[in-house]
């Protein structure tokens, strides 16, 4: 069974994961200006997730918490 510090790592790999996967897709696209465009804005929202995350925990307060990781939320819908 996981402990809760594995479990955080786990998260933080995943997101870590997804900011690969995204950049690779992001990489296999043609080179149109509306793709270009589209490309640079979602690999800004796709690496943002993990780096919020980890932002989030190191919140000074349970709010501060809660408000971080609501900002992860709102960077992977917008991904």
């Amino acid at each position: 069974m996981e402990d809760d510090n594995s479990r955080k790592h786990g998260l933080f790999q995943r997101f870590l994961q997804f900011a690969v996967d995204g950049i690779k897709l992001f990489g296999q696209m043609n080179k149109s200006y509306a793709e270009v465009h589209i490309a640079k804005q979602l690999t800004r929202s796709v690496t943002s997730c993990g780096a919020n995350y980890e932002e989030a925990r190191s919140a000074e307060s349970k709010a501060d918490f809660v408000h971080k990781l609501q900002i992860v939320l709102k960077e992977v819908k917008e991904t």
